[in-house]
Parts: C-alpha cells; sequence; structure tokens
C-alpha cells in the first residue's frame, strides 16, 4: 500500500520547463520577424502507452516542431524549435502517465495552437482516485522529461534560451474563453474554490543574466510585455500588439503588479554552468539602455500556477512575431 500512496502522490506533477537559440527570429518583411515555428503550421505527433496499473491508454502528445512521431515513450528534447509545452510525461516507479493541454487546430490553410486548462483523472478501482487540474501553456524553453516527483514544478522548466535583440513588441494572433472563477486541484485534498477570475496571459521578459562561483543564476529586468486577459474574444484578434517597455517601468501608469520582479516559488528555473537547474533570481530593474542576453516567453490558459486555473479555460495563438 506503501508504494500505491508514493504513486499517487506523484502521478499529478505532470504540468509544464537550456537551450540556446541559434537564431532567435526568421526575417520576413520590414522591421517585423516571425518566430522559429510562430505561425504554428508545424507539429510533431508523441505515441505514450501509459501504464497498465493506471488503465493502460494511448495519449498522443503534440510539439510545436518538426518530425517523426515519437514512439516508445521517448522524452522530448527541443532541438530545432525553441518551444515546449505544457503537455508532458511522468514516469514515476515505472508508472507512466501523460497529460495533454496543448492541441493543433485547423485555421485556413494551416494550423493554431490551442490551450485548454483540463482536469486530469487518476482512477485505479479501490487504490487511486485523484483529479488534477492542468493549465495550458507553451513557452520558450524545455520540460526536463520524464518528470518524475511533485517537487518544485517550476523546477521542470528550463528557461535557458539566449537572446541579445531590442525588439519594440510582441505581436500575435488570438482568441480566448477564460472562463470563470479559478480552483485548485491538488489531488492531495478536495477542489478548493478560489474567489478570482481566471486570466490567460501573454508574457515576454528581457533579462540580462550572470552566473556566480556557487552556480546560482541572478537576472535584472531589460524588457517587459505582459498583458492578461479575463474577457472572451470569439473572433480572432490578428496581429495584437504589446509594446515592449525597457528599463524600469513599476512607477508607469500602464504598471501591474504582476508586471513586478518575479519573487518566490514562481520564479522561472534554468539549466546553470553546471548542469544543475536553478531558481532565476530576478533582483532589480536594468536601465533602458542594457542590452538582453536571454528571453521568457510564455503563454497560459490561466495564470494562477500550478494546479490553479478554470477548467475549459481555453487560449488559441498564432503568427508570434517581434516587431522591431
Amino acid at each position: 500500500m506503501t508504494s500505491f500512496i508514493k504513486l499517487k502522490k506523484y502521478l499529478y506533477t505532470i504540468l509544464f520547463t537550456g537551450l540556446s537559440l541559434y537564431s532567435i527570429a526568421q526575417k520576413t518583411t520590414n522591421s517585423t520577424e516571425q518566430l522559429p515555428f510562430g505561425d504554428m503550421n508545424k507539429w510533431m505527433v508523441r505515441v505514450v502507452d501509459e501504464s497498465f496499473i493506471i488503465g493502460g491508454d494511448t495519449k498522443y502528445l503534440y510539439e510545436i516542431t518538426q518530425g517523426d512521431t515519437l514512439k516508445d515513450n521517448t522524452p522530448y528534447k527541443p532541438s530545432i524549435s525553441p518551444w515546449a509545452t505544457s503537455t508532458v510525461m511522468a514516469k514515476v516507479s515505472g508508472v507512466y502517465k501523460a497529460s495533454v493541454t496543448v492541441f493543433p487546430e485547423k485555421r485556413g490553410d494551416g494550423y493554431c495552437a490551442r490551450l485548454e486548462t483540463r482536469m486530469e483523472h487518476v482512477k485505479v478501482l479501490g487504490l487511486i482516485n485523484i483529479s488534477v487540474l492542468a493549465t495550458g501553456t507553451i513557452f520558450f524553453g524545455e520540460v526536463i522529461e520524464p518528470v518524475r516527483d511533485t517537487k518544485n514544478p517550476q523546477g521542470k522548466l528550463n528557461h535557458n534560451i539566449s537572446f541579445i535583440k531590442r525588439p519594440k513588441a510582441l505581436v500575435f494572433d488570438y482568441k480566448v474563453s477564460p472562463q470563470g472563477e479559478q480552483i485548485k486541484a491538488t489531488g492531495f485534498s478536495s477542489i478548493e474554490k478560489i474567489a478570482e477570475q481566471n486570466n490567460a496571459e501573454a508574457c515576454l521578459l528581457l533579462q540580462y543574466r550572470w552566473e556566480d562561483a556557487e552556480g546560482n543564476i541572478f537576472a535584472k529586468r531589460v524588457g517587459t510585455a505582459y498583458e492578461r486577459y479575463n474577457k472572451e474574444v470569439k473572433k480572432w484578434k490578428n496581429a495584437h500588439r504589446i509594446a515592449i517597455n525597457y528599463g524600469d517601468i513599476s512607477q508607469e501608469s500602464f504598471f501591474q503588479p504582476y508586471m513586478n520582479l518575479i519573487k518566490g516559488a514562481n520564479r522561472p528555473h534554468c539549466l546553470n554552468s553546471q548542469g544543475e537547474m536553478v531558481p532565476i533570481q530576478e533582483v532589480g530593474w536594468a536601465t533602458a539602455e542594457t542590452q538582453p542576453t536571454h528571453i521568457v516567453l510564455r503563454f497560459s490558459s490561466g495564470h494562477g500556477g500550478a494546479y490553479i486555473g478554470a477548467p475549459d479555460a481555453k487560449f488559441w495563438l498564432d503568427n508570434v512575431k517581434l516587431v522591431y
């Protein structure tokens, strides 16, 4: 019975995770650059066979890249694409489980990405019966797969994308269905209602990073583009533009608390030079003239973090670009 309790505690940690990008953007026309695979038209399929003890289902996972189908429960490691997703595979005590929250969806002659908040259920008669909320997210970086435990969810996500440019704006097409108030479903206890409207969000942070002798990673915030969406948008809003503001924005009229320097458990992580996953410690605002060294880019169907969101919330994305 002890092994089953341990299995129950680990199965639902499969929510979300470097990779130095050779060329962060592919130039198109004028001063607009299409991010690699940002047109969302290329996807690779992964086939994960879940373990018999939890039902033995076959799950199809989707990555924003190109390549042959990955089979035999093969972990995914980005190579030609900077994108990672919250669709992940876990392996705990030999038991395989998958969580699927990001999907390709047909749009015109191509595809878009649909990020979806879903309840993941694991039920084994008389042994396990848990429900966990998983939020749909795509981001620049890597999920360290297979996920093996529930400790420190952000520590499974490697945000290690080099970037030295200074764009003016983030541009993308989107639709959104944020649903209503949030819930928290961790699998440890009963589902908890949270009296806060769910928001989809788009976040781009430019950072100047350095590493000390002990392997700690520090950063100053160079640029910020951050929005949340709490209203339904049923029709595509094309070429939506978010300005990237440089330097200390904490006293600006448009500043919102969620744009602040990231502290605590929500800090992004990355691999240091010693191959260890460590938090990126934002210690201040850089001057507006500072050249960045790294980028954090994330889109999500919810803003609450791990295990928190609104079931069936959706965020559709396409044609992600940078403007110079």
